[in-house]
């Protein structure tokens, strides 16, 4: 059985890392002058994996060294999962962005439910302006949406970032393939299966300019 749900979820996150490629999507990260190309339909996805999973998401904040004095920008948050985690178990400053209105509202009453709606805010938008931002975080499949209708990564992610800031992911994809990763975290479950790899780079003028 979990041999099988590790299959269905390491299918699940290549389909999508795949489309995100064939958007040019994760190709025009930090570099200039780059268009989108035309949008490639994203995989369907079965509603048990639509979401990273709690340990994962506690994981990727753990490897960014959230602290109460970080801003966690989630990018394509789905329910709030990850951003609210920040809050709750870091206290730190969290905004969480999606283009679902259903997941806004699901992010806001999960929130409330947590009871850090006073330190976490979502907006339903394409793009943002990720300037302030100490701690940036996408994932897939759940930021794939977003990640395939915005205009943030051609190609001003990372230059917005300030040096020292923590980019941290569960995939590599198109030109991120050419940052060297500060941190690669090979993430087992309890049973020591493959849970999930991830990846933490560190915002300098090597990535930035």
């Amino acid at each position: 059985m979990h041999w099988f749900r590790g299959c269905a979820i390491a299918a699940v996150l290549l389909a999508c890392a795949t489309a995100l490629a064939a958007a040019g999507v994760t190709e025009g990260l930090g570099q200039r002058g780059q268009t989108t190309s035309q949008i490639e339909p994203l995989p369907e996805i079965p509603p048990h994996l639509q979401f990273v999973p709690p340990q994962v998401a506690e994981r990727m904040l753990d490897l960014a060294n959230v602290t109460r004095n970080d801003i966690v920008y989630d990018l394509g948050c789905g329910d709030g999962r990850v951003a609210i985690l920040a809050a709750k178990k870091y206290g730190a400053r969290s905004v969480g962005v999606d283009v679902d209105p259903k997941r806004i509202a699901e992010a806001n009453a999960n929130a409330e439910k947590a009871g850090v709606s006073n330190l976490v805010r979502f907006v339903q938008q394409p793009t943002i302006d990720v300037s302030e931002a100490t701690v940036l975080t996408m994932s897939i499949p759940q930021s794939s949406v977003w990640l395939t209708q915005n205009g943030l990564l051609h190609p001003t992610l990372t230059r917005q970032l300030k040096a020292g800031s923590r980019i941290v992911t569960n995939f590599v994809s198109g030109s991120m393939k050419d940052w060297k990763p500060d941190k690669v975290d090979h993430f087992p479950d309890a049973r020591g299966n493959a849970r999930a790899i991830l990846y933490m780079w560190t915002v300098s003028s090597r990535i930035a300019d």
